[in-house]
């Protein structure tokens, strides 16, 4: 099968969004490629990856990178391009590390990647169809020892650790409280990640967000793409999900979680993707991360990063 996959859906802030996908062909004397599009520019490279080092991150609520080439035309200073919500999509590749990708969002005033149901499977449906079998994984040696807190206006919140091991591990423990989030909530996951067979079960867990997040979110004009279709919505008891739309306020009786512990394996999927976006391979590290989020994973990818270009480029 050849051709382009499709993929539409709401976004966070768009209620319509689409994103192609074109497998190209099988390498394996290549490296792992993805190249991202944004419109019709070229936006990243995945075998340049020192170019992932010149894309400026921010986060709301998501990923998001800007291409610091100002446009014809625009103010000095002004960035040109921008991708948002790359992880979902990214850890795909990693189930096809000698095939080639190209990823092109074409409308370049919606750069968001299509939420679909939240999580990373209904890409990984659509790209099995298309790219076959999964391959074995690609790994590279990453000896990183280290180690921090997480920390607002001096309250440390969080705890980061990075330790070498023999795989990709990761121990993701969420524990958000009244005091400090404005709601509870307690979920922990733990993965040891060797073949593609255990990243499916994390491609299942979907984003989430309590009812309080959602309220501060729409109050500052934020996720105004989403409803009840792009991910879980917790209530006052924890892990219950709204059983109709984002507004309501009646729960459903009992937890809907796809699998145990979902608000943490997707912050697990949420790591894989920040990580994966660089290059297609994982490395091996242990890491263990309390209240983390797109920002501590780019901490972490910061510390990683050099590994990269040393471990991937050097082996294939």
């Amino acid at each position: 099968m050849s051709g382009n996959l499709i993929f539409k859906s709401r976004s966070l802030s768009f209620a319509d969004v689409s994103l192609s996908v074109e497998p190209l062909e099988k390498d394996p004397q290549k490296v792992p490629y993805v190249a991202w599009f944004v419109g019709e520019k070229l936006f990243y490279r995945s075998d340049a990856c020192h170019c992932f080092e010149e894309l400026e991150f921010f986060a709301k609520r998501t990923a998001g990178y800007r291409l610091n080439e100002p446009a014809a035309g625009s103010a000095a200073g002004e960035a040109s391009l921008q991708l948002l919500s790359p992880e979902h999509l990214a850890p795909v590749f990693l189930m096809w590390p000698h095939r080639r990708f190209n990823v092109r969002l074409s409308d370049a005033a919606k750069p968001e990647v299509p939420m679909m149901d939240g999580s990373a499977i209904p890409f990984f449906c659509e790209m099995r169809k298309f790219c076959g079998a999964p391959e074995e994984l690609v790994f590279y040696d990453a000896p990183v020892h280290a180690e921090w807190d997480l920390d607002s206006d001096a309250s440390i919140y969080g705890h980061v650790r990075i330790t070498p091991a023999e795989t990709f591990e990761v121990e993701y423990v969420l524990d958000r409280n009244v005091a400090r989030d404005g709601y509870d909530l307690k979920s922990a996951a733990s993965v040891s990640i060797y073949s593609p067979e255990n990243l499916y079960q994390i491609f299942m867990a979907r984003t989430f967000i309590h009812q309080v997040e959602l309220e501060r979110a729409r109050a500052a004009g934020l996720l105004a793409g989403v409803d009840e279709s792009c991910g879980l919505l917790l209530d006052d008891s924890l892990c219950v999900e709204k059983s109709s739309g984002c507004c309501e306020n009646t729960p459903s009786t009992s937890p809907k979680f796809r699998i145990a512990n979902e608000p943490a394996m997707h912050k697990i999927l949420d790591l894989i993707g920040d990580l994966s976006f660089i290059c297609p391979a994982l490395p091996r590290v242990r890491i263990e991360i309390t209240n983390g989020g797109h920002v501590s994973h780019r901490q972490i990818m910061e510390k990683i990063i050099p590994y990269v270009h040393a471990g991937i480029f050097t082996q294939v």
